[in-house]
């Protein structure tokens, strides 16, 4: 395997794409700050929803809380989509957990790995052999004719140890799994066309993404703030995409929001 790290290909991407209706325009650049921050622009502009974008280097990306992040130029994938979902906006907190679920789907696809060793952390977290592989942050943007999604995802390709921002991440190259982009992006892409849809059309999402997410079923902390942890075990996600644990009092609490650890 080649140490340096191999660009996406825009044209094999937007083939591998045109049976997806719901993209309608990919394209890649070589760096930008933040995809989400363009998408985001590009709808206040007027832009159609559908657009696809990816780059090699983000130098403004961010995660959730507004946490920033960065890897050297090609060693990860930036890749944001635009789309407005047929579900009220209140709703629009699901894309990020049906993203988790995609990304997860393409990871699989695109390189085999064994699906054991690849999980959902809730919210929007995809894990390889319990160690960060990607995060997603999904954004409600205004515009002038209405709201627009936008969903990021930051994707680990071929970073080494030394280069990971923090000690929990992997990349694919650590795992020892295919650095292929375009496959990972047009599997990953596909998946998240198609749950969008069962998600548009009422059908259970909550049900899929409970089965492939490891926070259920496992003892976990939630940190709510600098001040404020619990400790519980995950025993469901709920129809608002909450995470519902059970916590060491013996009551039972959904979560909206907080960072989870896994616990052994």
């Amino acid at each position: 395997m080649s140490l340096l790290p191999a660009f996406a290909d825009e044209r094999a991407i937007r083939t591998g794409l045109s049976g997806v209706p719901l993209w309608t325009s990919v394209r890649w650049v070589r760096e930008t700050g933040s995809t989400n921050a363009d998408l985001a622009a590009a709808a206040r502009d007027g832009a159609a929803p559908g657009a696809v974008l990816i780059s090699e280097h983000q130098t403004a990306g961010r995660g959730r809380f507004d946490r920033r992040w960065e890897a050297p130029l090609g060693t990860s994938i930036a890749l944001s989509v635009s789309l407005v979902p047929r579900r009220p906006v209140p709703e629009w907190g699901w894309l990020s957990l049906l993203a988790g679920v995609a990304v997860r789907a393409g990871v699989l696809e695109a390189t085999g790995a064994d699906p054991s060793r690849v999980e959902l952390k809730w919210p929007n977290d995809v894990l390889v052999d319990g160690r960060k592989l990607c995060g997603i942050l999904s954004e409600a943007v205004e515009t002038a004719s209405g709201w627009q999604a936008v969903v990021g995802m930051g994707i680990n390709i071929s970073l080494t140890d030394h280069e990971l921002p923090v000690s929990n991440a992997t990349s694919l190259r650590i795992a020892g799994l295919s650095e292929n982009k375009d496959a990972l992006v047009v599997a990953t892409l596909t998946r998240l066309a198609d749950l969008v849809s069962d998600w548009q059309e009422g059908r259970d999402v909550r049900a899929a993404y409970a089965r492939e997410c490891a926070s259920v079923g496992r003892r976990v902390r939630i940190v709510e703030s600098a001040q404020l942890t619990r400790e519980g075990v995950g025993v469901d996600v709920d129809t608002d995409g909450r995470l519902v644990v059970r916590l060491d009092d013996g009551t039972r609490r959904a979560f909206a929001a907080g960072d989870v650890h896994h616990l052994r």
